[in-house]
């Protein structure tokens, strides 16, 4: 059987999109992936992947995989959600499903998935160079992703991803398919004041990347929505790659 892999759009040019990011230092390009790579990414998503809780908790991030969901039981899981909740209330915290894919990929958990195609797609040296092309960040030495999944009312707080330096710039691959945008969701940007100055709907195989550090926010999804707001997400970083 042949090796599935991940390919870029062959009709995508990166000049196409980088004036608009040194302008505005973000952009968005529409089907970046071809149509049977952001396909086989979707299913995978749906069928093939043990989805982990990320939430804020007062010592930090935490990941719960589902055998720690389990083990907590309902009460326990329920405290560390509210916990999270309150936390939001007065800064940063987050709730939502994610698949840790470098974890998974290197501890050789569900082998041939999908995304661990992905963030070898990602590394490999055509993309980096697009990458490197679209945001003018020269010194881009890797791509790390994760996949995240926000059900009805969960959120991710104001923050700027600021990293330790690493972190040139951070995107998001949309796999949200055919969102109305009162169902929430959204990636926002925030301007000194508080307000918006921009936001994007999660969409389908699209990919948004914005220079970092930069004031966003992902918008709690509404209990009444109709999709999956499911995408990756990462950094492009300048760190040393691992050895």
């Amino acid at each position: 059987m042949t090796e599935r892999t991940i390919r870029l759009n062959p009709r995508l040019d990166p000049r196409d999109y980088s004036a608009a990011y040194a302008r505005d230092g973000m952009v968005q390009v529409p089907d970046l992936l071809d149509e049977a790579s952001a396909e086989w990414l979707d299913l995978a998503l749906e069928h093939d992947t043990p989805w982990h809780l990320s939430l804020k908790t007062p010592e930090g991030g935490k990941l719960l995989s589902p055998q720690e969901i389990q083990a907590l039981g309902r009460e326990a899981l329920n405290t560390q959600v509210q916990r999270a909740l309150i936390e939001g209330r007065d800064g940063f915290s987050f709730i939502y499903l994610a698949y840790p894919i470098i974890k998974s990929f290197l501890t050789g958990q569900e082998p041939g998935h999908a995304t661990h195609a992905l963030l070898q797609f990602f590394n490999d040296i055509p993309f980096v160079e697009f990458a490197k092309a679209v945001t003018g960040e020269t010194g881009v030495t890797k791509i790390d992703a994760q996949a995240t999944w926000f059900r009805p009312g969960d959120f991710l707080t104001l923050h700027d991803d600021t990293g330790e330096g690493e972190r040139r710039a951070a995107y998001t691959l949309g796999l949200s398919r055919d969102w109305r945008s009162d169902w929430g969701g959204q990636l926002m940007f925030h301007d000194n004041a508080g307000d918006i100055e921009r936001g994007f709907k999660p969409g389908f195989n699209v990919w948004t990347v914005f220079k970092t550090p930069r004031m966003h926010s992902v918008a709690p999804v509404a209990a009444y929505a109709g999709g999956k707001r499911r995408s990756i997400t990462g950094w492009l970083r300048d760190d040393p790659p691992v050895k």
